[in-house]
């Protein structure tokens, strides 16, 4: 799709952001929703080349056989690719390519993307549903787009207006009430070279509790948890995170636990372009979860619609018939083991204000129509050249059902590494029945969890 194409179905959209972008839409406009369009918003129906079909209400019921708790079947362990993209023909399909993957071609004879039928996999709690076609009439932003108000459970824009509703989108995504879940990376060196840390995390997220509101949360989006398992010289490390609504209210709070020291203390720079956790530089804070946290130091446009290559059902790379070390190879993942397919996303370009400070200037997300899972980044450096690709192989865990990252991988073009987090596949699989409170996502709590 070209760009005049891209411009004129956002304008159709109604996406220009101007002083009615913080307003609710119609109730007219709102009984799209579950229609022509998907509950979330997506468009229902498949494209005109048949290439993407239409959505029938993405996976229902788990394959025969899954029980929860088991690392996840594939469904669609059958299909077989129909086109193999590779760095000798991968100009005949820029068109549908970003260009970080353009740039991934260009640098590794290696990288390749196998494209398999697109199917349209997503799907969500019916509760999640109902409560995203309630939002699309009250749901509003505040503070120029850094909080949101008047939604609760579902998605807050399932009809977005511009780039800051269709990122909350991704951010206020469905993902369970709770969840315990390993999170283990590795940075390996351009020769293919690593060490894994392995991670254990929480997550509790009072906004999709049900019967609460965003009243109900004390301005808290999610409280996290994360604890560094090995190697010992990691060992013990603890993060404890407050990620808030509106961070221009309330700033993300942190506190870390050092083992050493034996003393919990407050983290001031668990924020923004600030590197993450054991990531060699490779990752900022910003980018965990694809993106998180405060949404100001960026102008954020929503440019449209776009049928793209995204990974996509990526359950060979989530299995645990595949080992770590058959993933990592040196510049990327092991292709053999990944999944594209042909999908629309929804294209939102951030840039940096003036004035603001990231080492971004710029990136360009591109989110699932039928999820809004950000599947893949292209970020720029200061410089405006194209730095790091980015992009989150992703399953539908259909026993909840959540369609959401198995891992993230990102990649740094210049540099010739990257870092892959969420490696779990020798691990205990997501928790989504895990049982927790606020009470022990507190600092005092902290300190007792964290004493070894």
């Amino acid at each position: 799709m070209q760009a005049t194409q891209m411009k004129s179905l956002a304008l159709i959209a109604g996406l220009a952001f101007g002083s009615s972008a913080f307003a609710a839409v119609s109730a007219d406009q709102a009984k799209r929703l579950g229609n022509e369009l998907t509950p979330v918003g997506a468009e229902k129906a498949g494209n005109a080349a048949g290439t993407i079909p239409a959505w029938t209400g993405g996976i229902t019921t788990p394959p025969q056989g899954y029980k929860v708790g088991e690392h996840h079947r594939d469904p669609f362990a059958a299909d077989r690719s129909s086109l193999s993209i590779t760095p000798q023909n991968y100009k005949q399909h820029a068109d549908k390519l970003t260009e970080g993957q353009k740039a991934m071609f260009a640098k590794y004879p290696t990288f390749k993307m196998n494209v398999y039928p697109t199917r349209r996999s997503a799907s969500f709690p019916k509760r999640t549903y109902e409560y995203t076609i309630k939002n699309a009439t009250t749901a509003k932003l505040e503070a120029n787009g850094d909080g949101v108000t008047d939604a609760a459970e579902g998605l807050p824009f399932p009809i977005p207006q511009n780039g800051y509703e269709a990122i909350w989108n991704h951010k206020l995504k469905y993902k369970g009430v709770a969840a315990a879940r390993w999170a283990n990376q590795a940075a390996p060196t351009a020769s293919g070279q690593y060490n894994l840390v392995r991670i254990r995390e929480e997550l509790l997220g009072l906004y999709y509790k049900p019967g609460n509101t965003i009243k109900d949360t004390n301005n808290i989006l999610v409280y996290f948890y994360q604890v560094v398992e090995s190697p010992a010289r990691l060992a013990g490390q603890v993060l404890l995170v407050h990620e808030s609504l509106n961070q221009i209210k309330q700033p993300r709070q942190a506190w870390i636990y050092n083992p050493g020291q034996r003393r919990v203390r407050r983290a001031p720079n668990v924020a923004y372009d600030n590197p993450g956790t054991a990531s060699d530089g490779l990752r900022t804070n910003d980018m965990t979860d694809m993106f998180n946290g405060a949404m100001d130091r960026f102008d954020w446009e929503l440019v449209g619609k776009k049928e793209m290559y995204v990974p996509y059902n990526s359950y060979k790379a989530h299995s645990d018939q595949t080992k770590v070390e058959d993933l990592l190879k040196p510049g990327h993942i092991n292709p053999d083991l990944l999944r594209y397919e042909l999908h629309r996303v929804w294209v939102v370009e951030a840039k940096l204000k003036k004035g603001k400070r990231h080492i971004n200037s710029r990136r360009t997300f591109y989110l699932d129509e039928d999820s809004w899972q950000i599947l893949v980044i292209d970020h720029y450096d200061g410089q405006g050249r194209m730095w790091r690709y980015s992009e989150a192989p992703s399953i539908n865990f259909y026993e909840v059902p959540v369609f959401w990252s198995t891992m993230e991988n990102h990649h740094d073009l210049q540099s010739g590494r990257y870092i892959a987090t969420g490696l779990d596949n020798q691990e205990p699989m997501y928790d989504f029945s895990f049982q927790t409170n606020p009470e022990n996502f507190s600092p005092q709590a902290l300190r007792k969890r964290g004493v070894r």
